[in-house]
């Protein structure tokens, strides 16, 4: 499974903000935000109801069925046209309100396959089939906060629609983790069923204190790459290496191997992993196997690079093979995506208003800073050409924050068995930023 949060945010909070541009002429940027307060405090108690729902239920990547009809039903009571069942899981929620520009905002419905050790009141029990095995399930992502700030935003943005023009699209994306569904969704028509949107928007939570709003032009997160080697060789009995082309012995070169691709191949000024994920071969003591079976994540910031560990990962493994005078190894790529880009004029644009609703907890790091090693599909929508901001959003109470750092600790992080956000400052700073984000590009003059 591909981490997605903005590791890059943690670090990032720190920087001290850099120059912005104002916001669009008009646009009083707290008085949105208390008018969209205004509706989040009414709507709160379902919100939450709604996001510890999703969080005891939740479910994997393309097998989202409840947690889209739930959503589904949400939006249609706002008064969305919904379509569902779009690439495999996701929905589509559309809004009209005059001309103006068409502004996509995106939500993840997926969860992780992993047992959840919170200890919460409403902790996750749930568990699903994943590749013919069963396991627990847990929204330690924090999609369950996005998908209820989403649901907020829409609240607050159908509330004032006398502020705004245009058409809302809003998507909840399936399968994220496996950087597979918004490809899916493009795949399946998104952009010709419907009209190209104007802008994009997506947030994600965090471990910075809650409030937090991270604005990062430019790279935000890695692209990611899973690559599976088999490495093919000849079985024998353990006791007779000599008749035998051992795939582990292969498999163990390669994983030293490939690491000079990073050494002595990339430029040291740029990001790039190759991490060998899983490496299985053989069932007992005495026998040598016939192959080998390695997984890897490939993660980089730009194209070059990004395409010299590819071929790097596959030259190595051919070269390893062809050394045992063994077959060639099966290599294949079943997913990938790109790091996701910031709209320079854009992030800037968010990030005047974020700041002047905000205040100092809106931070704005400029290009120059790097981006985040985790990944995120939501650089489909942008690479289809859609100019976007995605936003990174502090979820943990700082005292907490004070406590593990005072301790020794390490923070709990997304995609750890541990990661809770505190749901109600989360949301809603969430679905501030979202509507905020909108209003931004979609808001009338006043």
């Amino acid at each position: 499974m591909r981490k997605t949060v903005l590791m890059l945010a943690t670090a990032l909070a720190a920087l001290p903000a850099a120059a912005q541009t104002n916001a669009a002429p008009g646009f009083d940027a707290a008085a949105a935000r208390t008018r969209i307060d205004a509706t989040l405090d009414k709507q709160y108690p379902h919100l939450d109801a709604l996001y510890k729902d999703l969080h005891q239920h939740p479910e994997v990547g393309f097998q989202e069925v409840r947690t889209a009809g739930i959503l589904a039903a949400e939006m249609r009571k706002l008064g969305f046209t919904v379509t569902e069942k779009v690439g495999k899981t996701g929905i589509v929620a559309i809004l009209k309100n005059g001309e103006g520009p068409v502004v996509l905002v995106r939500t993840e419905l997926d969860a992780l396959p992993l047992e959840e050790k919170t200890g919460l009141p409403y902790a996750s029990r749930a568990q699903q089939t994943v590749n013919g095995k069963t396991f627990f399930v847990d929204h330690a992502c924090g999609h369950d906060s996005h998908m209820a700030w989403w649901v907020g935003a829409a609240s607050a943005l159908v509330a004032m629609k006398d502020q705004w023009h245009g058409t809302l699209m809003f998507i909840g994306q399936p399968s994220e983790e496996t950087v597979g569904g918004a490809k899916a969704m493009v795949e399946d028509g998104l952009f010709k069923r419907w009209p190209k949107p104007d802008y994009g928007f997506a947030a994600h939570v965090g471990p910075m204190p809650v409030g937090t709003v991270i604005i990062k032009d430019g790279t935000v997160s890695s692209a990611s790459d899973e690559i599976n080697i088999t490495f093919n060789g000849v079985g024998a009995h353990g006791s007779m290496p000599d008749k035998s082309i051992d795939p582990i012995v292969m498999g163990s070169h390669f994983v030293t191997d490939v690491q000079t691709v990073i050494s002595r191949e990339k430029d040291p000024n740029a990001f790039g992993v190759v991490t060998v994920g899983s490496f299985v071969g053989g069932t007992v003591d005495n026998i040598i196997p016939d192959h080998a079976d390695l997984l890897l994540t490939l993660r980089s910031h730009d194209d070059a690079t990004r395409k010299l560990l590819i071929d790097g990962v596959e030259r190595t493994a051919r070269a390893v093979a062809q050394m045992a005078r063994a077959p060639e190894p099966t290599i294949t790529h079943p997913q990938g995506t790109n790091a996701v880009h910031n709209d320079a004029a854009l992030s800037a644009r968010t990030a005047s208003v974020m700041t002047a609703a905000f205040g100092k907890d809106a931070t704005f790091v400029p290009a120059s800073a790097p981006g985040g090693n985790a990944s995120e599909d939501f650089s489909v929508f942008i690479d289809a050409g859609v100019p976007s901001v995605f936003f990174a959003v502090g979820g943990y109470d700082p005292a907490m924050i004070a406590r593990y750092k005072a301790e020794g600790k390490p923070l709990p992080v997304n995609h750890s068995p541990f990661f809770a956000p505190v749901p109600e400052p989360t949301i809603k700073r969430g679905a501030e930023t979202l509507a905020l984000a909108v209003l931004t590009v979609a808001g009338k003059e006043r």
